[in-house]
């Protein structure tokens, strides 16, 4: 599709948006009518004013101050009605922008995982705020600018035409050259100011990338290296935006240039009509104020039309986002899982991320109720992935997993993920305090109900210990808290919920040795009765597991109990042996 048919296809996606605020639309084009009217009947009434001042000694004082209080109520109505306008266009504006919003972040509730994967997070971010800002912007110069300048033109005409009409069409003669001149920049802004906000969208992504990773680029010296590529994509923004800046800013001064024309043109042709007594003095002084109210128009478009062209470029990114192919939708018959007993089964599973690179592959696996399955190998033989695909973060490409007998693409979501808790390598926390962090997973339990899981996970000593205990807010990054007492409070929130089937993904990766044997009494306290999925580097965490799956390139190379594994002098034994006995 050409530029010009983005262009048109965004509007009307756009338009959809603002279709749903036809009454408050019809309603500022009434206000920005009675506004330009009022507006250009002022000149017929200075013009009066000026026709009653007959010569030296011969004025019509009682006439002058009659127009001149029709003037003052004209002027008072006209700016009652821009306030009303202004207030509408807001509303139009921001409503519009805030319904941009929630459907983007909606999508993104539903937008499959690996789309989120291949996709700068910032990039994201700057869509949502940054792009939908300039939407913004653009919505409300158009709302406030467009209409009453539109109606300005038509309105300038008609009364230029009840006056004078031969000078009339001098005015619209020269016209064109004006939306010519419009055109030709419009034409070469769009492409520059959509690059500007990729460019924009490419910044705040390494800007937050930066930020949140910051240890680590102090740690292995990359400073100067990221200040690097932060100047080359700074210096490709500026270069972007000035081109984008130099062509918007050449609106202005061509199109005065042509108002220029048509001033002169009506004085020229004007003062030859009153010098012939074709005209009287007060027309020529009402046609020379239409003629500049006519042209001003032109330039307020012209900007308009300019910061249109960055608005649609914004909201092309925007709207991109929001019509992304969601997940798969789920059937219109889809089962709830309830009471889930815990009985998975994987049956010729295959999957891959890259079609042309298949990780798993024929996978079979059948998991008892209550049973300890623990999941080991070398980095990138599948564990995580295999987790992702229990959760249904991601479809199987091939054959199935069932809980309980049904397959799970027949379940809810929703009911799935609930009947699993989750505690992964990489701890998640929210803003807010301790207590709602924890609580997360299960609302609407009491605070003793918080501390006793808190105690089960020991995490209850140190949360004591905060200023405010468990009313302590932090940030999403924990603030003060180490990596390990983060994973406490994550777990902690599994104890609360305690769903029939649990999945610890290096759970107790980031804990000190001493409160890792805690933490695997409490595990196995919670196990009891429980459908476990355990994945593990430290093969010590694993020893009491029912079923030891030893993976390696997305296939089970080896299955059984430890003992079982250990006499088979295989991979595992490997694996174990390559943990303990060199180190003992």
């Amino acid at each position: 599709m050409n530029r010009k048919g983005k262009q048109i296809a965004v509007l009307k996606k756009l338009l959809h948006y603002i279709r749903k605020y036809t009454p408050l639309i019809l309603l500022s084009l009434l206000f920005a009518a009675v506004s330009a009217v009022l507006t250009l009947y002022v000149p017929i009434l200075t013009g009066r004013a000026i026709d009653g001042i007959l010569g030296a000694g011969n004025v019509d004082f009682a006439g002058v101050f009659a127009v001149i209080g029709q003037i003052v109520f004209v002027v008072v109505i006209t700016a009652a009605a821009q306030w009303l306008m202004n207030i509408c266009n807001n509303r139009i504006t921001y409503q519009v922008v805030r319904d941009l919003r929630e459907d983007a972040f909606e999508k993104i509730e539903i937008l499959p995982l690996k789309y989120l994967d291949a996709h700068s997070h910032g990039e994201l971010v700057s869509r949502i705020i940054a792009d939908a800002d300039q939407v913004a912007e653009g919505l409300l110069m158009g709302f406030t600018q467009l209409f009453t300048g539109l109606i300005t033109i038509v309105g300038t005409l008609c009364f230029m035409v009840s006056i004078q009409y031969k000078i009339a069409i001098v005015v619209i003669c020269i016209t064109p050259v004006s939306l010519f001149v419009a055109a030709f920049i419009a034409k070469r802004t769009f492409a520059m100011f959509k690059l500007q906000s990729e460019t924009r969208g490419e910044q705040t992504a390494l800007v937050e990338e930066m930020i949140a990773n910051q240890k680590v680029v102090q740690a292995f010296g990359q400073e100067a290296e990221v200040l690097h590529r932060f100047d080359e994509v700074n210096e490709r923004l500026q270069t972007c935006s000035l081109k984008a800046t130099f062509f918007s800013s050449l609106t202005n001064p061509c199109t005065r240039f042509v108002n220029s024309l048509v001033y002169t043109g009506v004085g020229i042709f004007g003062a030859l009509s009153a010098v012939g007594g074709g005209i009287s003095v007060g027309q020529l002084a009402s046609f020379l104020s239409y003629a500049n109210q006519y042209t001003k128009p032109f330039n307020e478009i012209s900007g308009v039309v300019t910061e249109l062209q960055n608005a649609l470029a914004c909201a092309g990114r925007l709207l991109e986002l929001i019509h992304e192919t969601p997940q798969r939708e789920e059937d219109d018959d889809a089962v709830v899982l309830r009471d889930a007993k815990g009985n998975v089964t994987l049956e010729q599973v295959d999957f891959s991320y890259i079609k042309e690179q298949p990780l798993i592959e024929n996978f079979n696996l059948q998991v008892k109720p209550g049973q300890r399955a623990a999941i080991v190998g070398p980095t990138g033989c599948g564990k995580t992935t295999l987790i992702n695909l229990l959760m249904r973060f991601y479809d199987v490409d091939g054959g199935c997993i069932r809980v309980d007998g049904e397959d799970i693409r027949h379940l809810t979501r929703k009911s799935l993920r609930t009947s699993y808790g989750m505690v992964l390598q990489e701890t998640w926390l929210r803003e807010g305090t301790i207590l709602e962090n924890i609580r997360m997973g299960a609302k609407g339990v009491s605070r003793e109900d918080v501390i006793a899981a808190a105690k089960a996970s020991y995490a209850h000593s140190f949360i004591k210990r905060l200023p405010q205990g468990y009313d302590t807010v932090i940030t999403e990054e924990g603030g003060g808290l180490s990596q390990g007492q983060k994973q406490l409070l994550c777990i902690a929130r599994v104890m609360l919920s305690l769903p029939p089937m649990l999945i610890l993904d290096e759970a107790t990766s980031s804990i000190d040795t001493r409160t890792e044997q805690k933490i695997q009494q409490a595990f196995a306290k919670m196990m009891e009765g429980r459908t476990s999925f355990i994945v593990a580097h430290r093969l010590s965490t694993i020893k009491e597991a029912d079923i030891i799956l030893v993976m390696k390139d997305g296939h089970i190379l080896e299955q059984g109990d430890h003992e079982s594994l250990l006499s088979q002098n295989g991979f595992y034994a490997q694996l174990y042996n390559s943990q303990f006995v060199q180190s003992e």
